[in-house]
């Protein structure tokens, strides 16, 4: 039996390469399966209502970002004598703070020059004093617990349960795409499995890769397309099949990838993660999360240095990657949020640095977003034995991103209520 449902010509175009090899060589119930995927108007297969254009990116901060350093309380006295050596200066000073509101004092760190200029474009929305109730200071346990949204830090990522949740238990296989060396928690569904590589180039799937036995019908297939001397009903075919479907995956990402960017992007690390991200929405994949990461900020020691040069790479990074997406034209389809699994103590250490502590801001920003100081900034006085006391639940910041951007049920995909927060225009 021969498929029937109609294909509009632009998703034929994404995605009926992959259609087609499938075709004779699996059984017809998959063959159906694969159709029902791809039908009329669906970039995803999803619920109704689902806006299948618009797209997350998360950029993770990982090792505890200094956040009293990042969004400066410059009008606390608290706060100098706190860091008498690491402390940012007032703005007018030199190497001072960038004022966001000269009222309540809060200002961004000297080096996030780019973000401050989203920031007056109304494009950048600083939410401030982020956290959970009864904080860990452990990174891999906090960072489990941002991932899968759960205090528990046990369970699927919440991203992966929105992939679930949105998509009819039959996600694209580019609906989400992480960028390093292994797939973020935050990605793994019951279902839904991110597509992950840290290096396009890297990112292919070689015949001579397969063992001896598969190797040659392998190369075969990759070659010429029908298979001799294998059964088309057979699981050898049905595995071999999907390598290929893997390969023509991997082809057009890194085909996507090796276009050059309509801007030029600096040479960091997260540029060119981001810049990678630029070029897979400039091609137009299915792909609704991106994830992508910045390391170094454990500063334990000699601090300001090394901070310094993580603010810096990350404004430029990230205003590069808005250039970008404005140059395509897709900027009003991006949603970026930018977090840490914890923020810093607030007194600095005697080697320059900071401990792990709790609370700490949070960016989101692009076009869709309503830019400003969100939240309210932990009091600098009231501590809990030396930290921040959290004054935003980070699931209010999901929510909002889940119900306002992706138009998901945060209800379903965070296992609980949570209240909106007003940092988007929709």
């Amino acid at each position: 039996m021969e498929p029937t449902t109609p294909f509009s010509r632009r998703i034929f175009l994404q995605q009926g390469v992959t259609l087609a090899s499938l075709v004779g060589t699996i059984p017809w119930f998959v063959q159906q399966s694969a159709v029902g995927m791809l039908s009329a108007d669906a970039r995803v297969s999803s619920q109704a209502g689902v806006p299948e254009d618009r797209i997350l990116v998360v950029v993770q901060m990982s090792g505890g970002n200094d956040g009293l350093n990042s969004v400066v309380p410059f009008g606390s006295d608290d706060y100098y004598r706190a860091r008498p050596q690491i402390g940012i200066a007032a703005p007018g000073k030199e190497n001072g703070a960038l004022a966001l509101d000269q009222k309540a004092g809060v200002g961004l760190h000297p080096n996030l020059k780019g973000l401050k200029d989203l920031y007056d474009d109304g494009k950048l929305a600083v939410v401030q004093g982020v956290g959970y109730p009864n904080p860990n200071r452990s990174h891999f346990a906090s960072m489990d617990i941002w991932h899968t949204a759960q205090r528990s830090g046990r369970g699927d990522g919440w991203i992966g349960r929105y992939v679930d949740c949105t998509c009819n238990g039959s996600p694209a296989a580019d609906a989400q795409v992480a960028i390093g060396r292994s797939a973020p928690l935050a990605m793994i569904g019951t279902t839904a499995k991110p597509v992950s590589f840290e290096d396009a180039r890297l990112f292919q799937w070689m015949g001579k890769e397969l063992p001896g036995s598969l190797e040659r019908p392998y190369d075969q297939m990759n070659r010429a397309g029908p298979l001799g001397g294998v059964d088309p009903g057979s699981q050898a075919a049905f595995l071999m099949r999907t390598a290929l479907d893997a390969q023509l995956s991997s082809d057009r990402i890194r085909t996507a990838i090796g276009r050059t960017p309509l801007v030029a992007y600096p040479g960091s690390r997260l540029a060119t993660q981001l810049r990678a991200v630029g070029a897979m929405i400039r091609d137009d994949l299915n792909t609704r999360v991106y994830y992508v990461s910045q390391t170094g900020f454990d500063t334990h020691s000699n601090q300001q240095g090394a901070h310094g040069n993580l603010m810096r790479e990350l404004s430029e990074a990230i205003v590069a990657f808005q250039a970008d997406l404005k140059a395509q034209g897709n900027d009003s389809r991006v949603v970026t949020m930018v977090f840490s699994e914890f923020g810093r103590r607030v007194k600095q250490n005697a080697s320059g640095g900071t401990d792990h502590g709790t609370a700490a801001p949070m960016f989101v920003l692009g076009s869709p977003v309503k830019g400003g100081l969100h939240g309210e900034h932990p009091s600098m006085t009231d501590l809990d034995n030396g930290d921040l006391k959290f004054t935003t639940d980070f699931r209010s910041v999901y929510a909002t991103i889940l119900d306002k951007w992706m138009v998901a049920p945060s209800k379903t995909v965070l296992g609980g209520a949570y209240p909106a927060l007003k940092f988007l225009r929709t």
